[in-house]
């Protein structure tokens, strides 16, 4: 694919559409998962200080790619000539990641669990770079400033509510994501808590109510998109 401006990683806030914007927003997600990939690779962590570190890149991973699936990708569509090619590959590639990420979960004591992570790490840093490379600049161009920052809201609403763990079988664009993907929000929410972070009934209150934030959370922004889009 060939760059149709200057990647959003050379640019500051302000050329972005400020610290709200969908762009910046993005760029702080990566740079957070790229940190925390660095740790994982290099530093000499505990089994269980490493299990955790995993399981939070497996949260913000799977959460943020739903939020883009479900509020920015149709957005590139219907603005870009070329945006059902970008973002079919993009699918391509977290698919790829969603199908390594369920085998490394599926099987804890394989001895290539350490091998698959670091496939893993090679493919979201690749989609990272497409992303911010290819994708998003025609956000920039297509967007001003304000729009970019309703944007911004939007994403981040169903970012906060989405399904944190891999779910290959569900499908990567709407209605279909939300309709397969929301429900499954509450189990992941409710895996992601326990043990050991209150009563089971508290845990369980709570990854109701992330179940029903996130069937709201996901049908405005939807609405929104194809009303302002």
């Amino acid at each position: 694919m060939t760059a149709p401006a200057v990647s959003i990683s050379e640019q500051d806030a302000d050329a972005l559409g400020g610290d709200d914007s969908i762009l910046m927003r993005q760029r702080r997600d990566h740079a957070r998962l790229d940190a925390m990939m660095n740790r994982w690779l290099s530093e000499d962590l505990p089994p269980g200080e490493l299990d955790a570190l995993w399981l939070d890149i497996v949260q913000l991973v799977f959460s943020h790619a739903f939020a883009e699936e479900t509020v920015l990708w149709p957005l590139l569509r219907r603005v870009s000539p070329d945006g059902e090619e970008l973002t079919r590959q993009v699918e391509e590639e977290h698919q790829a990641i969603n199908d390594l990420v369920a085998r490394i979960e599926s099987s804890p004591d394989d001895p290539r669990r350490a091998e698959w992570i670091r496939e893993a790490f090679a493919l979201i840093r690749q989609d990272i770079r497409d992303e911010e490379d290819e994708l998003l600049p025609r956000l920039r161009t297509a967007y001003d400033d304000r729009k970019l920052r309703r944007i911004g809201a939007a994403w981040e609403a169903v970012r906060a509510t989405a399904p944190t763990r891999p779910h290959p079988g569900v499908p990567r664009r709407p209605p279909g994501n939300a309709l397969r993907g929301v429900p499954l929000s509450a189990f992941d929410r409710l895996r992601d808590l326990a043990p050991g972070s209150g009563p089971t009934a508290r845990r369980a209150s709570l990854a109701a109510a992330g179940a029903v934030g996130a069937g709201c959370a996901v049908v405005l922004a939807v609405r929104a998109v194809r009303r302002h889009g």
